[in-house]
């Protein structure tokens, strides 16, 4: 058993009776099989990673064909086709692994703990090191790691992630608690009743962090893509089949022909954007993110407001006290009374504990707590008897003795003032008028301001976000407490707002100290909302409010949750970044939901992005990212499709004439050159921007539809142009004998087919330019990209290429006819031909127009 950290007493104030199990009792209990095990793997094992790259039906396919085409004896056209699917197979599990690595060692980090009393201390352990019948302490925030019963305490527990609802259910002693589940107020002691098997833990703790195959929107189209394809491959593989038969053609040239056309489908696309995935995840670890959910990079991208909570988002959640505004007492005895609040009270959080570490009080009779609830913003607690003398007596004064004893409410001004003396008279309560210009005057500054308040009656009941406090309080005075800003936050927001991404601050406080804040963070002309006043509106004016406001301020989680959801509905892509328990409903409802590491284990759980610093100014540079990750895989995806449809409808519309028009090996260098070299480096080169608001079919369309039908209407007229122009040069007219033209035949088809390669793999680069256009000229099938890297690649390429070509052993080794300046010209010519005609019916949209496709919004996304 690992060491376990020992920490301060979870619960301040009165010293706990639990003294939890000891060493020996542990050791004894996980002897028994008492222990809990350790979670599953958080990502595929090295075995699953091997078998689900290689194992594929395609691989499979090809790979039987190859040893079909060595059984034949055409080794050389086997070695070709199993050795490029080998090349990528061996990368790709290169790629996993490394990622896989990097991943699991920073997932470590993110796991839940769970603080454990043992002989009398308590302890932060992870879950894998307890045992049944270990006393566990559970604050707001934290996460349930096992079944079990309270002992002590009670609490409100979130447990949608067992029921899907969302109501807060309370727990008291001897109530039983679910592992998954996750305290949102108040606090209790459990003990572990069940473990391993018998517990939901290990399936709910580890479930929000294993790896799952979650397809996003551009693999769920990638996936549609290669299982039409699949179709299509299996519709033309009948098709060679039958003609061979007729025809009686060799067993050598249908096997060659079955595994060239079964290489059409793209099976390794989507493997290289789920490595992708993988990649841009370990790459975005850098900016201090930690990617939960394969599809958050892909949301990354596509995020166009972005909601922030404004504590431990904005500002660093360092909360100190600013100073005292005391009502009718003395400053010294509002101290005392905070000092008391803080001192007895069950459940701290980081205001409570600013204001515990400002004043010290004494142990007091507590009958009756509440403990602060976002949804309330307020906190209660009842003392019955008079304060303790102290030794201290005499450096501070002693509360008036109508204020030693009763309710004592901290909380929110407004949300404190109904229950005011002559609340239902603001504007002629002079107190009340004192308080909300000295709290529009702290707000102004930045400063979070809280009213303290107290009533003589000692009933106080907890009924979680439906309680209530006894009319006519008395305002006893305002505490204002600073919090520090982050000192990257202006240059995050200003990155955002560059980038296209809306920032809306949403925040429990006052609007005025959110707008104060927002203001020094460098957002102006900022709308300003009120959660009092959405409160009041119907649907359609919530909804306009959502869109039109940039601060929130007194949001409870329901409305913050209803304002993300709003802004769905409206169309946006929305990112929520939050780190407490208030925030985990909001967190839900968005697109893509991210934490802080340093947040609740609750906030952590649900979302799909944890920024392991603590800063969200590390997502700027991580949506960058995404963007490059997606631009990258979109230019991708259209070399391929560009490729497969093409070389589909080529192989097709020659096949309706009589002849199969590239062999094996042909083909596997089309691909390469085309395909296989260009897609590594545009991923490497990808670069960030805008997606468009195209969906991926439109764009897709858009690229693909013209590079398919001029490229298949000149290779018919390449291929078989060569194939009679050759007959007719060697034998000076088309009259010829049959004995002539089956002794001549075989090496006119083979030019034939090597001048088609060379026409192909020209238009495939010159594709490969029009991906990412270096200057307007090249602009129509996309926009302009700037990038020269791409052209000078596919430069280089065709200079490889008639290296190939002159090389007689390179140019055997890809089945290639030697080529005179006819061929080469007639490929040229057709290239440059091909070049105009797509330039211009792109252009033009000469095929959408026909097809009646409407207008793309096509942008800049480099």
């Amino acid at each position: 058993m690992s060491a376990a950290t020992i920490l301060p007493s979870p619960v301040p104030g009165p010293p706990s009776p639990m003294r939890g199990l000891s060493e020996s009792d542990v050791l004894e209990k996980r002897a028994q099989g008492l222990g809990n095990p350790p979670p599953p793997p958080t990502s595929r094992t090295y075995a699953e990673i091997f078998r689900e790259n290689v194992f594929t039906f395609i691989n499979g396919v090809i790979f039987f064909l190859g040893l079909a085409l060595l059984l034949v004896g055409r080794p050389m056209d086997a070695v070709v086709s199993i050795g490029i699917i080998s090349l990528n197979i061996f990368v790709s599990v290169v790629q996993e692994i490394r990622a896989k690595r990097t991943l699991d060692q920073i997932a470590l980090l993110t796991r839940p703990k769970a603080t454990v009393i043992r002989e009398g201390q308590a302890r932060e352990v992870a879950p894998e090191e307890l045992v049944v019948g270990d006393i566990l302490h559970v604050a707001p925030g934290d996460q349930i790691v096992l079944d079990g019963h309270i002992v002590q305490g009670k609490m409100a527990v979130d447990e949608s992630q067992l029921t899907g609802e969302s109501n807060l259910i309370a727990k008291e002693t001897n109530a039983e608690v679910y592992s998954g589940s996750f305290c949102v107020n108040g606090s209790a002691y459990y003990v572990a009743d069940k473990v391993g098997n018998a517990s939901l833990a290990n399936q709910i703790t580890a479930g929000a962090k294993q790896f799952r195959r979650i397809l996003t929107p551009l693999q769920q189209q990638v996936a549609l893509v290669v299982r039409l394809m699949l179709l299509v491959v299996i519709y033309i593989e009948v098709l060679v089949v039958l003609n061979a038969v007729l025809k009686a053609l060799n067993l050598g040239d249908t096997v060659q022909h079955s595994t060239l056309i079964a290489g059409l489908v793209p099976n390794g696309l989507f493997l290289s954007i789920s490595i992708a995935y993988a990649l841009g995840a370990v790459r975005i670890i850098r900016f201090g993110v930690l990617v939960q959910q394969a599809n958050a990079i892909e949301s990354l991208s596509n995020v166009d407001v972005l909601c922030l909570d404004k504590t431990g988002t904005l500002t660093t959640n360092r909360m100190q006290v600013d100073a005292l505004y005391p009502l009718g007492i003395a400053e010294s005895e509002l101290a005392q009374i905070l000092g008391d609040m803080t001192t007895n009270t069950t459940t701290r959080n980081k205001t409570s504990q600013a204001l515990a570490e400002k004043f010290h009080g004494v142990q007091r009779e507590v009958v009756g707590e509440i403990p602060f609830s976002s949804a309330r913003k307020w906190s209660a607690i009842a003392f019955a008897n008079a304060r303790p003398a102290t030794r201290d007596a005499d450096s501070q004064k002693t509360p008036a003795a109508r204020f030693q004893s009763g309710i004592f409410a901290l909380g929110a001004p407004e949300f404190l003032q109904p229950y005011l003396v002559d609340a239902e008279d603001v504007n002629e309560n002079p107190v009340w008028r004192e308080i909300m210009t000295r709290t529009r005057e702290l707000a102004g500054q930045g400063l979070r301001v809280l009213l303290v308040t107290h009533h003589p009656s000692t009933e106080l009941k907890d009924d979680g976000d439906a309680a209530r406090l006894p009319q006519n309080m008395t305002a006893l005075g305002l505490v204002s407490i600073r919090d520090e800003l982050r000192g990257e936050t202006r240059q995050a927001l200003n990155n955002f707002i560059q980038a296209g991404v809306a920032p809306k601050i949403i925040s429990g406080d006052n609007p005025e100290t959110v707008a104060a804040l927002a203001k020094q963070a460098g957002l102006k002309d900022a709308v300003l909302v009120s959660g009092t006043a959405m409160e009041k509106m119907n649907d359609a004016e919530f909804a306009v409010a959502a869109r039109d406001g940039t601060i929130f301020g007194r949001i409870t989680p329901q409305q913050k949750q209803k304002i993300v959801r709003v802004l769905r509905d409206d169309g946006h892509y929305v990112a929520m970044i939050g780190d407490g328990v208030n925030d985990v409903l909001s967190l839900k409802q968005a697109n893509l939901g991210i934490a802080m590491q340093s947040g609740t284990q609750a906030a952590r759980a649900v979302a799909d992005l944890v920024l392991m610093q603590d800063s969200f100014a590390a997502l700027a540079p991580a949506v960058s990212e995404g963007q490059r990750i997606v631009n990258g895989m979109q230019d991708i995806l259209k070399l391929f499709l560009t490729r497969i449809v093409t070389m589909a409808m080529v192989i097709l519309s020659a096949l309706v004439i009589g002849e199969f028009p590239l062999e094996l090996r042909q083909g596997s260098l089309v691909t390469l050159f085309s395909v296989g070299i260009p897609t590594v480096f545009l991923a490497l080169w990808a670069r960030p921007g805008a997606i468009g608001r195209d969906t991926l079919s439109q764009r897709m369309i858009h690229f693909i539809l013209t590079p398919v039908a001029v490229t298949t209407l000149l290779s018919l007229f390449i291929f078989y142009g060569t194939l009679v122009g050759e007959l007719y040069l060697r034998f000076g007219s088309l009259g010829f004998t049959p004995e002539e033209l089956t002794a001549i035949y075989p090496n006119a088809l083979l030019l034939a087919k090597s001048t088609l390669v060379s026409f192909l793999v020209f238009v495939g680069l010159l594709t490969v330019i029009f991906v990412a256009p270096p200057t307007e000229w090249w602009t129509g099938g996309d926009e302009l990209d700037g990038d020269w890297r791409p052209t000078i690649l596919a430069l280089l390429l065709m200079l490889v290429f008639f290296v190939i070509v002159f090389v007689r052993p390179l140019r055997e080794l890809f089945a290639l006819s030697e080529l005179g300046a006819l061929e080469l010209s007639i490929a040229i010519v057709g290239a440059g031909l091909w070049l105009f005609l797509a330039r211009w019916a792109w252009r033009e949209r000469v095929f959408e127009k026909y097809l009646g496709i409407k207008d793309l919004h096509i942008h800049a996304h480099h």
